[in-house]
């Protein structure tokens, strides 16, 4: 019996490789489709179903022409027996489907009843921001804005992580020092005239 990792065709480390380019082939088919895919339906206003139509009698006959060639030629066929989907890996990738859902409801639960009031502050700002940048576009624009950054971003952060680090370790430094200064110039200084206040006052 195979092993999850061995029989699930889309692993965590394949989606891994290909936002990190680490398989290079696969992740420029990626980019491609994607673009061709917003591209076609929302710069050419394309509906979807035409657009999957296109795509697979593209497939269907490539695949036709490429068996009679192997045919004419009298080669030997292509064993499409990889194309498969084993029990094994349907079971995986619903078990994998179900342990996302479930993890989102929990992280639902857990924001609602956090009383940590920051928390649940910057839950509502994330969501509200995201309602608002979705005012601007539709989901299909924002779903292949999401996978440009998810192509982008973790290959360049990994190429200058340490650069990135850096940066981040000098900023946080500014903003403490940003903070401290604004604590003994303004938080304190209110403070004492609170203070200055009650005393005349009582």
């Amino acid at each position: 019996m195979s092993t999850p990792s061995e029989s699930s065709p889309v692993s965590c480390d394949t989606v891994r490789d290909v936002f990190l380019w680490r398989r290079k082939k696969l992740s420029l088919l990626v980019l491609v489709v994607s673009t061709a895919t917003w591209v076609l339906i929302d710069v050419y206003q394309f509906n979807f179903i035409t657009v999957s139509s296109w795509a697979a009698m593209f497939v269907v006959t490539s695949l036709f022409l490429y068996g009679n060639i192997l045919r004419l030629f009298r080669k030997k066929e292509q064993d499409l027996s990889c194309l498969e989907i084993s029990e094994q890996t349907a079971i995986e990738t619903a078990r994998s489907v179900r342990q996302s859902i479930e993890q989102g409801v929990r992280w639902v639960c857990h924001v609602s009843s956090e009383r940590e009031l920051f928390v649940f502050a910057r839950v509502a700002a994330a969501l509200w921001l995201l309602s608002y940048v979705g005012s601007f576009c539709d989901s299909l624009s924002l779903l292949y804005i999401d996978i440009m950054v998810g192509m982008t971003v973790p290959v360049i952060y990994v190429k200058n992580e340490d650069k990135i680090k850096r940066f981040a370790e000098w900023a946080r430094m500014q903003a403490r020092r940003l903070h401290d200064m604004v604590d003994e110039k303004v938080v304190k200084r209110l403070k004492n005239r609170v203070v200055k206040f009650k005393e005349k006052k009582g």
